[in-house]
């Protein structure tokens, strides 16, 4: 399963995975603990594979930094906490993203990364690739 499938909701802690739609909304299963909850359409509602960190040429996909997490790491959960202090957060992510625009990205986004990165690994789901490659069809026709 790519991060296409898994969730953040605003003022729920930890990740979910995308059951099902409804017609109000869908149907979600925490990664944490297995339980599963209904999402109203009103929720504010992150998908993974949307989520982009900004660096200081561009933005880059929240997979890739994961990617990155998961080389430092040789696959294994990240060595530091995300309830570490501010200095060793910071640090750990200048060694896995060292071009990171720190006046845009603040401590709490580096902990969501490090705790999301965590999260995703108890549950096994560590192919962070791309299900949709991007395919230069277009520019060959040209």
């Amino acid at each position: 399963m790519g991060l296409e499938k898994i969730l953040s909701v605003a003022g729920k802690p930890g990740l979910y995975k995308l059951i099902t739609q409804t017609r109000t909304g869908f149907v979600a299963e925490s990664l944490l603990d297995g339980k599963r909850i209904t999402v109203s359409l009103r929720s504010s509602v992150s998908v993974l594979s949307e989520i982009a960190i900004y660096t200081l040429e561009e933005e880059v996909p929240l997979r890739e930094v994961f990617q990155k997490i998961q080389t430092k790491e040789n696959g294994a959960k990240t060595s530091i906490s995300h309830k570490d202090e501010k200095i060793k957060l910071e640090e750990y992510f200048f060694e896995v993203l060292p071009n990171y625009d720190e006046d845009r990205v603040y401590v709490s986004d580096i902990k969501k990364v490090i705790q999301w990165y965590n999260i995703l690994s108890d549950s096994d789901i560590a192919d962070f690739s791309s299900e949709k490659e991007e395919t230069s069809d277009t520019s060959e026709e040209e």
